[in-house]
């Protein structure tokens, strides 16, 4: 295989004009909970309430509500979860008030975060063109955005928190493989991608998000704040790809030398095992759809979108998917040798502004667009945590993109002392985003 990327993206295109050509992906014909998409069910609290409100990706269980995954199918035919999802216990002991269950991609198989029963939940940068959020967590990212939830959980495959997350100016944590359980969570490759993680707007929502993913994360939170409370001692590895938006890379640039890290340019080796690792990370993944959803290949209720997916992951299953397997011990591998030498390496999320939504015949190059600008299914294929945050962008229409910092097996309250040094250095303007004053103390807001 030559070029495995290659041969992936044309073999989703064509799998994917076969199935969905004349199709439209504009309108949704379920019962969307809000008018805005971001929701499948809810059930509001006023922001003066005082309570943290949640917002659950619809893949996650809660309990007497039906668990649909975005899709008709399972809405239709799946009772209601008879208990809560692991990931929900502490939310739970804490009275945390849950708003709803949020709206994503059917299955959480598809990165642009369209919905075509439910509807699609709106990117908060779209204006006279409807704009991707991204996905698959784009109700998660939409709810957050819009004021109707403080923190919202999403799942992480290749890439559904931090795309979301990046496209609707938001921060989004990938957490480290195995750290939150994923019991009662609908899943795409729980074997060696799944994750759950808090999507917010900002690093100390995050941080409160993480306290109910993992007990005594703020603790740990405040301890690497008093380690490394300045940057100038952090260490973060460059990695330029090519094909990035030249404003983007500036733009990730200006944010690090703003906030004093010592930047390393990682070389070209490092690249290749990078685009190595992105291709694998996407074979898993599609092969991961293949084995978790391939029972409803035959339904009529499930999307043609998502069947294509299952079809790619059933070509990829199981050759192309243990081939990249054997390689996964190499990569993780160089990530640990490369973290010998920085804390952190940082890249943009993705290599552009979120892409436009067709009105009809393009959704196949559409999802192989968005698989390609994408830089985060390397970071799952390995089991890192990786935080994605808003920075300023010189751009009239979209001034905000996003950085992805990546860091060891375990790392997230580093990860976000790192964010909370960027985001004190390079704040999102008004107009793209409500931004509180920065937090140098790192503190977040108590739950």
């Amino acid at each position: 295989m030559k070029n495995p990327h290659r041969v992936i993206a044309v073999l989703s295109l064509l799998l994917l004009m076969g199935t969905l050509s004349g199709c439209s992906i504009l309108g949704g014909r379920g019962a969307s909970a809000t008018r805005d998409h971001a929701f499948i069910a809810y059930s509001p609290v006023p922001e003066t309430s005082g309570r943290l409100r949640l917002a659950v990706k619809d893949n996650i269980d809660v309990k007497g509500v039906v668990t649909t995954a975005g899709s008709e199918y399972l809405a239709k035919n799946s009772p209601p979860a008879t208990r809560d999802a692991a990931c929900l216990a502490i939310a739970r002991q804490r009275g945390v008030r849950i708003v709803g269950k949020a709206n994503l991609s059917e299955f959480a198989v598809s990165p642009s975060g369209v919905n075509e029963y439910f509807g699609t939940p709106k990117n908060p940068f779209s204006k006279w063109i409807r704009l991707v959020p991204g996905g698959s967590s784009s109700g998660s990212a939409a709810a957050v955005r819009n004021g109707q939830a403080d923190v919202a959980f999403g799942t992480d495959t290749a890439g559904s928190v931090r795309t979301p997350a990046a496209w609707c100016g938001l921060v989004g944590l990938k957490t480290t493989f195995g750290l939150v359980p994923l019991d009662g969570v609908f899943p795409v490759e729980p074997w060696h991608l799944d994750t759950v993680g808090p999507i917010a707007k900002d690093i100390a929502r995050t941080v409160q998000g993480m306290e109910l993913l993992e007990k005594g994360f703020a603790a740990k939170y405040q301890a690497a704040v008093a380690d490394h409370p300045a940057a100038r001692k952090i260490r973060i590895g460059r990695l330029v790809l090519t094909g990035t938006d030249p404003a983007i890379d500036q733009a990730v640039d200006e944010a690090l030398a703003r906030a004093h890290f010592e930047v390393v340019p990682l070389g070209r080796d490092f690249q290749e095992a990078w685009d190595r690792a992105q291709t694998d990370g996407t074979t898993v993944a599609a092969a991961g759809a293949w084995m978790s959803d391939g029972k409803y290949l035959l339904q009529p209720d499930v999307g043609a979108r998502s069947k294509a997916v299952i079809v790619l992951g059933r070509i990829l299953y199981p050759v192309p998917y243990r081939a990249a397997l054997e390689r996964r011990a190499a990569w993780q591998h160089t990530l640990r040798d490369t973290f010998k030498k920085v804390d952190f390496i940082a890249l943009p999320t993705v290599k552009s502004r979120p892409p436009a939504i067709p009105l009809f015949n393009d959704v196949a190059a559409l999802e192989a667009r968005i698989q390609n600008l994408q830089n985060t299914s390397a970071v799952n294929f390995a089991g890192n945590p990786a935080l994605a945050m808003p920075i300023p962008v010189q751009h009239e229409r979209i001034p905000v993109t996003s950085l992805q910092l990546i860091g060891p097996r375990l790392s997230e309250a580093a990860l976000l002392n790192a964010g909370r040094l960027v985001e004190a250095t390079s704040p999102v303007t008004p107009e793209t985003k409500k931004t509180p004053k920065p937090n140098p103390q790192g503190k977040p807001p108590a739950i």
